[in-house]
């Protein structure tokens, strides 16, 4: 179990209430994944240098590396169990990994035929399950105490995105299919649909805490796409524009346009985060239709976000995602951990218009 640096705690300087925070010792690659544990302030964070690390999260924001632990490629996905003791994440590597904050031991538990693009736990009323997504075009179950999947499910594409919100789980794949599952069913999709967007699948994410179950989809073109699962409330699906801007300040043409890199839902009222190549970040309510915050501009793109358990701490990455390919990494990208205090107007939904 390796922390980082020597010093025991790192606390950013005193900084007025409104100044985001930037958490110290971060990975040396971009950051693709980041997931707080659904039982503390512990923040996993999967990194293209093959590792994931983990960070304790203070009450003044301060933040202190606890472990790390590493896979033979770049990670892609990480996530917590139900308990908060166990981190699982997929890498390039082909393989998912269990590290277990008890003991600081790491173990392989998913094994596919090409890189494992998402891991989620699924917390379901007969225990625990680990779903992994992967670019072999399967979705593979597991039960942690079996070196062999549970069961395999084929999909029509290579597995680009993937959330659940049990007993809903949604599988984005290349060619714009969307795949819905009902997890008491979950060998066969419920649904298959196309997706509303006319280009590639960035990222899809499931409601928390709405009366009616659905999903966000993102793609590269800067929209973003409310879905409702069942036919009867499917007047209100809707889609919209994000992270564009005006080719010139004043031309108004919206012309250049920019990846959605991450959707995350708000666990306690249910509105949601956009971030994106343009290194922007929103808060939306999607029932009012309205934009409820826009962040400064970051430096660079934001290629990952989170919230924590209660909403309290918003957790965003600056760092390149890979937009343009290898040619896009230059040197002095920046690569930034940042905490945002989430105030309750930023995230509280408005009345319906």
């Amino acid at each position: 179990m390796s922390f980082f640096g020597t010093n025991t705690a790192t606390t950013a300087p005193a900084a007025p209430a409104e100044k985001d925070i930037e958490v110290p010792e971060t990975p040396t690659d971009s950051i693709s994944s980041l997931a707080f544990s659904p039982a503390a302030d512990y923040l996993a964070v999967g990194s293209w240098d093959n590792n994931v690390r983990l960070y304790e999260v203070g009450a003044g924001g301060q933040t202190q590396g606890k472990a790390m632990f590493g896979h033979q490629g770049p990670v892609l996905s990480v996530c917590w169990n139900k308990e908060g003791n166990k981190v699982i994440s997929g890498g390039a590597d082909n393989a998912a990994r269990m590290f277990d904050i008890t003991n600081g031991q790491s173990q392989q538990v998913a094994q596919h035929d090409a890189p494992v693009k998402v891991v989620k736990w699924i917390e379901t009323p007969q225990g625990g399950i680990l779903a992994t997504g992967s670019w072999d075009k399967t979705v593979k179950y597991w039960d942690m105490r079996s070196p062999t999947p549970v069961a395999t499910v084929q999909l029509p594409e290579r597995c680009y995105s993937m959330d659940v919100q049990y007993p809903l789980m949604v599988v984005a794949t290349a060619e714009r299919n969307i795949q819905i599952f009902n997890l008491t069913n979950p060998n066969t999709a419920y649904k298959t649909i196309t997706s509303p967007l006319k280009w590639q699948t960035r990222v899809v994410s499931c409601f928390t805490n709405s009366a009616s179950s659905g999903f966000a989809v993102g793609s590269v073109e800067g929209r973003v796409a409310i879905q409702y699962v069942e036919e009867k409330d499917s007047s209100n699906n809707f889609s919209f524009k994000c992270h564009r801007k005006d080719q010139t300040p004043n031309a108004k043409d919206q012309s250049l346009v920019y990846a959605v890199n991450d959707i995350s839902f708000h666990p306690v009222h249910g509105t949601f985060s956009t971030c994106g190549s343009d290194g922007t970040i929103h808060f939306w309510d999607k029932d009012a239709r309205t934009r409820l915050k826009t962040f400064e501009a970051a430096p660079g793109p934001i290629s990952a976000t989170t919230f924590n358990r209660n909403g309290t701490i918003f957790a965003y990455a600056v760092s390149y995602d890979w937009s343009k390919g290898h040619s896009g990494m230059t040197p002095g990208h920046p690569n930034k951990l940042m905490l945002h205090a989430c105030k309750d107007d930023e995230v509280k939904r408005r009345p319906k218009k």
